[in-house]
């Protein structure tokens, strides 16, 4: 195994850490979800009130369920990343996950800017090139 093998390898575990970290922010907003989902309910206010709770509940449960699920995407993302490093697939894409990492600071942009070096190199670039077919032209 080659000294890139290994750094490659540490690369996909790390993609898989940062994934846990963004499941675990990307879940925050849950009480906000829940509060939102409250106040849609009345539960927490008067029918007599004529602030429009209604309207910051939908705020709460829109803002909320958008954070949830944009956090599991990328999570989602990260993991697929990690596979696809380890089994040395999918150039473009671990290239591509490499920079929207970036935005989740500050692990993401340290394993981001590391994985675009590591991605940039000609030897590791090769070992995710396809074979070539023998004979065929």
């Amino acid at each position: 195994m080659s000294r890139d093998d290994d750094n490659l390898n540490v690369l996909a575990i790390f993609h898989f850490v940062v994934a846990g970290f963004a499941v675990l922010v990307s879940l925050f907003p849950t009480v906000h979800l829940l509060v939102g989902i409250g106040l849609l309910s009345g539960f927490f206010t008067e029918p007599t009130d004529p602030f429009p709770y209604a309207l910051i509940g939908w705020v709460f449960v829109i803002g909320a369920s958008c954070w949830i699920v944009l956090g599991l995407v990328f999570s989602a993302s990260m993991i697929g990343a990690g596979r696809c490093l380890r089994a040395r697939r999918r150039y473009q894409f671990c290239l591509v996950m490499a920079g929207v990492a970036c935005i989740f600071m500050p692990f993401g942009t340290i394993l981001g800017v590391l994985t675009i070096l590591m991605l940039t190199k000609e030897t590791v670039r090769a070992q995710f090139e396809p074979p070539t077919a023998q004979g065929k032209p």
